[in-house]
């Protein structure tokens, strides 16, 4: 008599699978040029849109900085800026189109292979939760004995990951029953699979960057010849708005920006189509930062201390040996104790009628 009773060392077979070349996520447009094209339309599009705001002065109310003081504080004209961007985005392009050539082509079709083996990874780690609840006085082997006729899944847990009750309803060469996972299991590894492993990816590349940008960006404020020699352009935007936010040298440019967020990248293993979405946050937060507005209903002012009015701090003359951190939170600052503390009222009032009177000056 054949028995039904799978040996507890049994795993459930790895299904099989056929790679084939994934779909385009735009239909008529190949992922790599889609990779490189829409980190720059992303930094565009929000930047046309706080361009209308600002030109229309729609929402005065939420401006850190009047219309005189962008006019008179400033350094640079628009078209430098608007110059040096796009100088800095053609660098962006080329590493970006390096590291696409780099990336193996984009496949499908092992993803229930990949669920179920981290769906394995759950069911050897059970084994070890017998000796677990051992160290902390329960018989695991007992109390799995008592429940298994009311809750035979939790039982199967209990008792180191034996569900003999679960099979394929195939047998294998030897005549036992082909073991399954339960519905729990690969719950729990798309869980992993899906959302768990990129959201740590994510959130790896976001702490690397941050940690990136902090100490290169303090690094060229303390030393002179790095900040007079490539960081003073960035600064000679007093009053930063939203396109303004990639206006660097191109050196400046290439090492804080797009070496650190390709290193992130690379690091973390995302694919590509993870790196498509890393590249265009990181790109709408950094403009979003130096958009010159505190809007209310913006989210992105609100996921972290580090948002436009944070960031404005470190544009002005009283405020440039603080706040370095960059694009997404503040943590560094608060470690190493360079954020800003204290009022800004008085200061930026001070700004608002010293451009008022350089404006009347002008126009006399």
């Amino acid at each position: 008599m054949a028995s039904n009773i799978t040996m507890p060392e049994a795993l459930p077979p790895l299904p099989s699978y056929e790679l084939t070349p994934a779909p385009h996520l735009i239909s008529g447009l190949d992922d790599f040029y889609l990779s490189l094209i829409a980190p720059i339309f992303a930094y565009w599009a929000v930047s046309a849109i706080f361009h209308v705001i600002d030109v229309y002065d729609l929402f005065p109310q939420y401006r850190l900085h009047t219309p005189a003081e962008i006019a008179s504080r400033n350094r640079a004209t628009r078209y430098e800026v608007f110059r040096d961007v796009i100088l800095q985005q053609v660098i962006q392009t080329v590493v970006g189109a390096i590291l696409g050539w780099m990336d193996p082509p984009q496949m499908m079709g092992k993803e229930d292979y990949d669920v179920a083996v981290w769906a394995t990874r759950i069911r050897l780690a059970q084994r070890a939760l017998p000796a677990v609840l051992g160290l902390l006085g329960l018989n695991a082997a007992g109390i799995a004995k008592n429940m298994s006729a009311t809750h035979p899944l939790l039982a199967g847990v209990l008792s180191g990951g034996h569900y003999p009750f679960l099979t394929t309803g195939l047998a294998g060469p030897d005549g036992i029953d082909v073991p399954a996972f339960a519905t729990w299991e690969l719950a729990v590894a798309k869980t992993m699979y899906y959302l768990i492993v990129p959201g740590l990816q994510f959130f790896l590349a976001v702490t690397f960057v941050d940690t990136w940008q902090y100490f290169l960006h303090r690094a060229m404020h303390m030393n002179k010849w790095m900040y007079t020699k490539w960081h003073s352009r960035h600064h000679r935007l007093y009053v930063p708005y939203a396109y303004g936010a990639l206006y660097n040298h191109p050196v400046e440019g290439f090492i804080l920006d797009t070496a650190g967020a390709g290193l992130a990248y690379l690091l973390t293993g995302m694919t590509a189509r993870q790196g498509i979405v890393f590249f265009c946050a990181s790109t709408i937060k950094t403009v979003d930062d130096h958009c010159g507005y505190a809007l209310p209903w913006d989210p992105l002012q609100h996921i972290s201390g580090n948002n436009a009015t944070y960031h404005d701090i470190h544009h002005q003359s009283w405020g440039i040996k603080t706040n370095f951190s960059q694009p997404f939170f503040t943590f560094w600052d608060s470690l190493l104790g360079t954020m800003w503390k204290g009022d800004t009222s008085l200061k930026y009032e001070r700004s608002r009628k010293n451009a008022e009177v350089a404006m009347a000056a002008e126009t006399k």
